[in-house]
């Protein structure tokens, strides 16, 4: 299946989803962070939306934050690793992430590709999984299928800004259901306060590191290798190993997984 570089339409139809309540079920709603579930016709892939309003943040602090890999790595605690792959158009490229899954959970990781687009007050973002041929599965980790999934930040004013968080994923493997409540319950909530914390501190820490780099905002900065998107195709989930972790028991967890 060819890959399509999301246009104005796709951009469009992902800020429908976030803004439009039809459909979606209140799961969460504490300290200003609101988590919606969705039911798809697979049980295996949940469809999860979330609300945080960031007082004192601009919605361009917010965006230069979910860009910046270099930051990322002074927050995002759930992170194993994260890397730039290549670009494809100047608002368009292909990058890895792999990140920590509750215990006894094997650890999961994606390759996808990622568009950005600021529009009037608001930006976004999305990514979708692909397959790059230089970057197979690897070994202790599960390669799992990201559907659909990005932000929508939108300005509230000179200094405040409102981001929303989508996601449907395939985790390739079926889930207890200990892990898909704690999810909407204690790991949505929390990275999105992450998120909104980390953009508190991102000014003051980017005067510090390379302050003039933005590569999302100014193309000509962007060192990565071309690629064409003939040499991609769309990551269907059914052609990777699929595991069954639905009888694990949870175990108990460190305190920095618990809400806060």
């Amino acid at each position: 299946m060819p890959v399509q570089i999301p246009d104005d339409s796709d951009f469009s139809s992902f800020k429908d989803q976030c803004l439009n309540p039809d459909g979606w079920i209140s799961r969460y709603s504490k300290g200003g962070v609101t988590v919606w579930c969705r039911e798809e016709e697979s049980k295996s892939v949940q469809k999860l939306k979330m609300r945080i309003v960031c007082k004192d943040v601009t919605a361009e602090t917010l965006y230069d934050v979910l860009h910046d890999t270099s930051y990322r790595r002074k927050w995002d605690t759930n992170m194993i690793d994260t890397y730039d792959i290549a670009r494809l158009t100047a608002n368009a490229d292909i990058g890895y992430y792999s990140w920590k899954c509750p215990s006894p959970l094997k650890n999961r990781d994606f390759v996808t590709m990622r568009s950005w687009l600021p529009l009037g007050n608001d930006y976004l973002i999305i990514n979708y999984s692909v397959k790059h041929p230089q970057h197979p599965p690897k070994k202790d980790y599960v390669r799992a299928v990201s559907l659909l999934t990005g932000y929508l930040i939108q300005s509230n004013g000179a200094n405040c800004s409102t981001l929303y968080y989508l996601t449907q994923v395939d985790p390739r493997g079926s889930l207890p259901k200990w892990v898909v409540n704690r999810v909407s319950q204690f790991v949505a909530p929390k990275a999105m306060r992450k998120i909104y914390k980390a953009s508190v501190k991102y000014p003051e820490w980017k005067r510090k590191h390379t302050p003039h780099l933005k590569p999302w905002m100014f193309p000509e900065q962007n060192t990565l290798p071309c690629i064409n998107v003939s040499e991609l195709t769309v990551q269907r989930a059914d052609s990777l190993e699929n595991i069954d972790e639905s009888g694990l028991s949870e175990e108990k967890q460190q305190s920095d997984d618990e809400e806060t």
